[in-house]
């Protein structure tokens, strides 16, 4: 069974940054990708990036670039994004996902995903 945990939000000042991580088990799919994605209240969940490990290819959804980059640490089963640049929208839960089986020109298509971390930028 697949967990995800993901946590690292918190407050922080426009044009701030901060890093959130996640971790996961009970992946033993070989070509899963594990990522994020964001969802503001009132407003439809937002692809940002996921990466999968077994070639460390890399798909970001629309608002994925420029501000936002992903990492990964097989050893540790973790997987971190990089936020810069916060602005007051990028307000929002901020959940770790899976994609069970990704083909990255498709992008992420996440089928499993944890408990989010809020993530409040002040103006």
């Amino acid at each position: 069974d697949v967990q995800l945990q993901a946590f690292g939000g918190g407050l922080v000042q426009a044009g701030g940054s901060l890093i959130l991580s996640c971790t996961a088990s009970g992946l033993t799919f070989p070509t899963y990708a594990i990522g994020w994605f964001r969802q503001a209240p009132g407003k439809k969940r937002e692809v940002l990036v996921c990466i999968r490990p077994s070639d460390g290819s890399i798909s970001y959804g629309d608002l994925g670039k420029g501000r936002f980059t992903i990492s990964s640490d097989t050893a540790k089963n973790a997987v971190y994004l990089h936020m810069n640049n916060l602005k007051p929208e990028d307000t929002a839960v901020y959940y770790c996902a899976v994609e069970r089986n990704h083909y990255p020109e498709y992008g992420c298509l996440f089928d499993h995903w944890g408990q989010g971390t809020l993530v409040t930028v002040s103006s």
